[in-house]
């Protein structure tokens, strides 16, 4: 008989839904995280032209590398390229069927889709964060500046930290984000970090989302 803790850890499994569903979920539901104030003298970075992925990038699988994890909760993400290290919560869909955001007074927290795999195992895993808040720059101001190569680090509950490497960083409109391309499964263990981007105005908010394509390339 598996331990509570076990069985308490393998619901999210049990409840994931397809990808094909919730990426239409999720194609609605991130325009929720808009809730930067748009008043700094400097916007937050957004991603050069050269860090885009190209069709061969998003289309190949990865037969290297090290193998997927199983599931266990996300506890805390590290972006050393862009000075990242905050905790992680789960967030699920509001009663609209939106994914949720992690709450905006807290500047420096992140939030992992747990409706989606975890980070590590096979498939796609979804973090979600602000760029801004009312007070200033949030978790992920500078996620649109980084570069192919750098590190993303998510530590995990089991106490496993997997390591994923930026092969593309891109800003979609949200009104017209690429499905299938941002959370489709591409055969490994992948992540997807996503805040917001792209012009600004008082009344809409941010236009887009800058979204961070990774994949897993070791364990530690």
């Amino acid at each position: 008989m598996p331990s509570s803790q076990s069985a308490a850890e393998e619901e999210p499994q049990r409840k994931r839904a397809p990808w094909g569903v919730i990426a239409l979920v999720l194609l609605t539901g991130l325009a929720l995280i808009r809730n930067g104030s748009g008043e700094f003298a400097v916007g937050p970075p957004q991603p050069a032209s050269a860090a885009a992925t190209d069709n061969r990038t998003h289309g190949q699988t990865r037969a290297e590398g090290p193998n997927p994890l199983p599931f266990s909760f996300a506890e805390r993400v590290r972006i050393p390229a862009i000075q990242v290290d905050a905790p992680i919560q789960p967030v699920g869909l509001d009663a609209q069927g939106w994914i949720d955001a992690p709450p905006p007074a807290d500047p420096n927290l992140a939030g992992w889709f747990n409706g989606a795999v975890s980070p590590g195992e096979k498939g796609t895993s979804v973090i979600v964060g602000h760029v801004d808040n009312n007070a200033g720059p949030a978790v992920f101001y500078g996620l649109g500046s980084l570069a192919k190569g750098n590190h993303i680090e998510i530590q995990r509950k089991d106490g496993i930290t997997a390591v994923f490497e930026v092969y593309g960083i891109e800003v979609f409109n949200k009104e017209n984000i690429p499905a299938p391309k941002v959370y489709g499964d591409k055969g490994g263990a992948e992540l997807r970090v996503i805040t917001c981007g792209g012009g600004f105005t008082k009344e809409r908010g941010y236009d887009g989302n800058v979204v961070a394509f990774a994949r897993l390339v070791k364990t530690t």
